[in-house]
């Protein structure tokens, strides 16, 4: 008689990989690599490009409002050809005197209600910061502002939102 043999009989359960080790570590390299990404923000600045227009002119002048950068301050001109309204000089730290330019805008635009569009011409290499904070001065008007009422349509008296608010860069330096 026949024996079968004794290996054969035990039956012994597969071993199996153990993966544990294999995923901590993935985990791990994944929360370093997150860890270490730089996440950047991107903000975005509204300009308008100038459009050419098909209406015939009107007898209206424009104000043709434009504010030059300069190393010394900020300059306001207005008209066609342009001339000279405003010289902000910087204020004592050597800094854009900001606020002036804003009450002087407020000023402007209770004059030139229905304008909306300014010319940014900066003449110097100034930094993005700089930028911003002209755009926000000639363009937003706070509500500690005195309010500035504009006739629509039908006669009706609405308070502004902004002072001059289509801001179109007439000269960009790299």
């Amino acid at each position: 008689m026949l024996r079968t043999p004794s290996r054969r009989k035990r039956k012994e359960p597969a071993q199996r990989l153990n993966l544990i080790p294999i995923l901590d570590a993935v985990f791990i390299f994944i929360f370093f690599l997150l860890m270490s990404a730089n996440f950047i923000k991107i903000f975005e600045v509204q300009s308008d490009v100038p459009i050419v227009s098909s209406t015939p002119p009107s007898n209206k002048k424009p104000l043709a409002l434009t504010v030059k950068v300069y190393n010394s301050g900020l300059n306001v001109y207005k008209g066609v050809p342009s001339r000279l309204i405003k010289k902000i000089p910087k204020n004592s730290e050597g800094e854009y005197d900001f606020e002036s330019l804003h009450t002087y805008m407020i000023d402007l635009k209770k004059t030139y209600k229905t304008e909306r569009s300014v010319v940014l011409e900066p003449i110097v290499d100034i930094e993005y910061d700089i930028i911003v904070k002209i755009m926000d001065a000639v363009r937003l008007l706070r509500k500690t502002d005195d309010a500035i009422y504009i006739k629509d349509k039908d006669g009706m008296d609405n308070p502004a939102k902004y002072l001059f608010d289509k801001i179109v860069f007439g000269n960009i330096r790299s």
